[in-house]
């Protein structure tokens, strides 16, 4: 077979398999850290169960990703986990799912990596969104998740600090309801709705519009113009308040 022939045949098979976001849908990107959990037990130094610098490295990664080429118009970071809105508008390698994994993946991937200076691998899963809805309910859902990794992870280091091993602690944490886990947490002097919210909440990146002064370099006259900048929120609010919150950013789209 000539390589011409054979070029047409891999190609007509590569688009056959490609899948697209559709025009009109906005793109949500859900990007995990893979094998975080060995990665931050045995090969970083952190503190359990939140470790400052990993949080900021988590919002650093986020705010990279606003500016690798995608209209990114809100961010959100928990955890090891990163989700990002993308404009419906946005054309970007002709909406192919296998591209904007590929890419965000590896953009991540590198530049965790480089703030740790150890391998840090990311996965990626791209979600189609129809409506202004159906957004807020994806992001109401990933900051509930927050909340309750956050409640069970402080309660695992709390018992893993007061002589229970791995085994024991999951297997108590595990049968214990949300009430259950804050009485847990307050005999051992921790008061749960008295910690850090980034803990508790996550943290959101808005790529906002704002107004700045300067000075024409001609004239020397002070002038007005217009700058996207990244404003992080690492409090933020919860349930209805924060669907409200979302909403005010998502009615200007």
């Amino acid at each position: 077979m000539k390589f011409e022939e054979i070029e047409a045949l891999m190609r007509r098979n590569e688009s056959l398999s490609e899948q697209y976001i559709l025009p009109e849908n906005f793109i949500i990107v859900r990007l995990d850290g893979k094998g975080f959990t060995k990665l931050t037990k045995e090969k970083l130094s952190l503190e359990k169960p939140f470790d400052q610098k990993f949080s900021q490295i988590m919002i650093d990664t986020t705010k990279y990703l606003f500016n690798v080429g995608f209209k990114v118009i809100y961010g959100y970071t928990q955890s090891d986990e990163i989700s990002l809105l993308i404009h419906k508008e946005d054309n970007t390698f002709n909406r192919k799912i296998r591209k904007i994994n590929s890419v965000l993946a590896g953009e991540a991937s590198a530049f965790f990596s480089l703030k740790f200076q150890e391998i840090c691998v990311f996965d990626c899963r791209t979600i189609a969104i129809p409506n202004q809805e159906m957004l807020l309910d994806y992001f109401c859902w990933r900051q509930e998740d927050s909340h309750r990794n956050s409640l069970s992870a402080h309660c695992y280091w709390t018992l893993r600090k007061n002589g229970f091993n791995a085994k024991q602690t999951t297997e108590k944490v595990e049968k214990l309801s949300q009430s259950d886990k804050n009485e847990l947490l307050f005999q051992y002097g921790i008061n749960y709705n008295s910690l850090p919210l980034w803990q508790k909440r996550g943290v959101g990146i808005i790529n906002k519009e704002m107004k700045k002064e300067g000075l024409n370099p001609i004239t020397k006259e002070p002038v007005a113009y217009l700058r996207n900048e990244l404003l992080v929120e690492n409090e933020l609010p919860t349930r209805e308040s924060y669907r409200t919150f979302l909403k005010e950013i998502f009615e200007k789209i």
